[in-house]
């Protein structure tokens, strides 16, 4: 069975998971367990936002100039 090549997540879906991720533990609905796992997670997933967020700047930039 071939691998299919995982892509990442859209700004929009990277934010949403992230808003998951918070709503977890706003509602103390985290367990210790998964805590790690999901505090790691969401530091993956703002990384990849701001340099979304980055790369979009730098692109305007080149744009207005």
């Amino acid at each position: 069975m071939p691998k299919t090549k995982r892509t990442e997540p859209t700004y929009a879906e990277a934010m949403a998971e992230v808003e998951r991720i918070l709503e977890k533990f706003r509602t103390e609905e985290m367990s210790v367990d998964s805590l790690a796992a999901d505090v790691k997670r969401a530091t993956e997933l703002l990384a990849l936002c701001r340099e979304r967020l980055h790369k979009a700047e730098e692109e305007v930039k080149n744009v207005l100039e």
